[in-house]
């Protein structure tokens, strides 16, 4: 039962926390700053991105303060996402920056990246991406603007690129599709801190850091001299990937980035003719890596040909199916990181 019968405000306030606690599966203690009370007027605001519920939370409230005859008759719930606090400086701008990173290639991190990026965006905060993947940017294909070059108003920075409502920069909005960058690590290292640095941010909730693969150079530079507020680990589940999965989480710990968590690509196959699921690159993998580290398993996402297609069309599977069950998964997935990022704030 979520309200009691008395109706003082002490009791309310009260209630009202039980019923925010009880519809994110949140601790009670973290909640209670979340909302303003006055007269018959209730302003809930969210410091994670979920405005996909606000609407349920609104008719769960509404229907569980009428059935206690409560005074209040507007509810407007609202989101503010804090910041989260790093080793270095926060840059100018943008609240949150989170690493998409993996051991090896060809788990799908750009793809994680890409749709993670546009989820949250779904979910009603201010979003940007930035490709560090310096010798195989593929962000601006996903886009869809390979074609795209970036201008510059004072000479000083440039503005990122827009695609659907997300903000964008990549070294392949500057250097021909067809040409290889054939740069040392330290040349590579300054080329993502510029890319960081000279760009032109609007104002952002997140910026979504599309890692490369490995540990190298420029992991360190994102992780030593960049103020990450957290990092997404993706895999597979077979060994050989969660192998080097494991050394990505071990970096982020020795720079102490915090892990929010693990992101299982591939982790089964849905036939398209009969629905059979068969784990193609084994299973459980993700889930005894998290249990390892103490980690959340965020998702664990299907080797699915959508996604393929949307990837190679540059059209994200979130604009133009937005009602797709990866597009829902993809929501869900955004919905966890931002409450596990506020999480990991409320608990350092």
């Amino acid at each position: 039962m979520f309200f009691s019968s008395k109706t003082s405000n002490e009791s309310l306030h009260h209630d009202i926390q039980h019923c925010l606690a009880e519809f994110f599966a949140m601790p009670i203690e973290k909640v209670g700053a979340w909302f303003e009370l006055k007269g018959k007027s209730l302003t809930i605001s969210l410091p994670f991105a979920a405005q996909s519920l606000h609407q349920l939370l609104k008719d769960t409230l509404a229907a569980k303060l009428a059935l206690h005859l409560s005074p209040v008759k507007d509810i407007d719930v609202l989101t503010n996402i804090g910041v989260a606090p790093t080793l270095m400086a926060k840059r100018p701008k943008i609240k949150n920056i989170i690493a998409i990173a993996s051991g090896k290639g060809g788990v799908g991190k750009s793809t994680t990246s890409v749709n993670l990026a546009f989820a949250l965006l779904a979910e009603g905060v201010k979003v940007g991406i930035l490709d560090a993947d310096i010798y195989g940017p593929s962000i601006p294909i996903m886009l869809g603007n390979v074609d795209a070059k970036p201008s510059s108003e004072d000479q000083k920075q440039v503005d990122p690129i827009m695609a659907h409502g997300l903000v964008a920069s990549s070294i392949g909005y500057f250097v021909p599709a067809e040409n290889a960058t054939v740069w040392r690590g330290p040349m590579a290292s300054k080329a993502l801190s510029q890319l960081l640095n000279e760009t032109n941010w609007p104002e952002l909730d997140y910026l979504i850091v599309d890692m490369p693969p490995g540990t190298g150079d420029i992991q360190l530079t994102l992780a030593q001299q960049i103020p990450v507020s957290g990092a997404i680990i993706v895999t597979t589940p077979q060994d050989l990937a969660l192998a080097d999965a494991t050394k990505g989480i071990a970096m982020f710990n020795k720079v102490k980035v915090p892990v929010l968590g693990l992101v299982e690509n591939m982790s089964y196959h849905i036939c398209s003719q009969c629905g059979h699921h068969e784990a193609i690159f084994a299973e459980h993998g993700g889930q005894k890596l998290a249990t390892q580290y103490n980690l959340p398993l965020l998702a664990q996402l299907p080797l699915n040909i959508d996604i393929r297609v949307h990837a190679d069309g540059g059209i994200p599977l979130q604009i133009s199916q937005p009602t797709h069950p990866l597009t829902l998964a993809y929501q869900e997935l955004a919905r966890e990181v931002s409450k596990g990022l506020y999480l990991k704030v409320t608990t350092s």
